[in-house]
């Protein structure tokens, strides 16, 4: 008898929190535009955080809102955003200028060590003991923090322990300038080719002592360039990049090499092979 009246009161119980669950259900239900399931399905998934928002969900709800642009997903590139434009009845420039990660750092093994480091295997853990165990402390630190970041596998520690990017892979999500302790990554659009590869901004005499690769702030590179585009600001040569053409001259009078010229590079390689 015990065991009947249990079980009609727990299916009494059970219906009357359905009822309610259905009626809370209808209350509060918030519509969906559907163009945020249409703009998801535009997406490669990678939820890398890239265009700002906590994932694709995130970014697929705010493009529709208006809050996000049609193209600021990295790793979807033009495709995505030709689909997203579509969807949403905007003009989209899929055929803009992408970016590409890289490292601003030319140290590698001419950069020696400080000090002996064996703490947590981390550039963002040796950054916390004492600033790092390099002798450049604004020198790649080699402990691989932006590989394991980098979602699209474009990301490999060389012999002398160094990020070495892949072009093809990188999507320029920014996964990898965010895991960097020391911001010696940056976004850079791939139609430039030329950058500085130093983030020293020590006199030239204290980089000559520490690294062989770091920018002296000499000014050659600014004599050099025909357009302004280079400048020499607290030890460090810049590049304006609304006036560089990547012409190479910079990197051409650099002494140090600290200026990379890639499509010089890239010549170079092709003509060796």
């Amino acid at each position: 008898m015990m065991l009947t009246f249990a079980i009609v009161v727990m299916a009494i119980m059970g219906a009357a929190f359905g009822l309610l669950l259905g009626v809370a259900g209808k209350k509060f239900h918030v519509e969906v535009d559907p163009r945020v399931t249409r703009v998801r399905e535009c997406l490669p998934g990678a939820n890398c955080g890239g265009c700002g928002y906590p994932g694709c969900d995130g970014y697929a709800e705010a493009v529709v809102s208006g809050k996000a642009a049609a193209d600021a997903c990295k790793p979807g590139g033009a495709a995505a955003a030709t689909r997203i434009g579509e969807i949403l009845g905007v003009a989209v420039d899929a055929d803009g200028d992408r970016g590409i990660a890289r490292l601003i750092c030319g140290g590698g093994a001419t950069c020696g060590n400080r000090a002996r480091y064996s703490g947590i295997p981390t550039c963002r853990a040796a950054t916390l003991a004492g600033g790092g165990f390099k002798s450049c402390e604004f020198g790649c630190l080699g402990l691989g923090d932006c590989v394991e970041a980098c979602r699209f596998d474009a990301m490999k520690m060389s012999a002398d322990g160094m990020p070495v990017i892949d072009e093809e892979k990188c999507v320029a999500c920014g996964s990898c300038v965010k895991a960097c302790p020391r911001g010696i990554i940056e976004i850079i659009p791939r139609s430039k080719t030329v950058f500085v590869a130093c983030r020293s901004t020590d006199s030239g005499a204290v980089t000559r002592k520490v690294c062989k690769a770091g920018c002296i702030a000499c000014r050659l590179c600014v004599k050099a360039c025909q357009e302004g585009a280079i400048q020499v600001e607290n030890n460090l040569a810049r590049i304006d990049y609304t006036k560089c053409t990547s012409c190479g001259a910079c990197a051409a009078k650099c002494p140090t090499g600290a200026i990379k010229d890639l499509l010089t590079r890239a010549s170079k390689i092709a003509a060796a092979i």
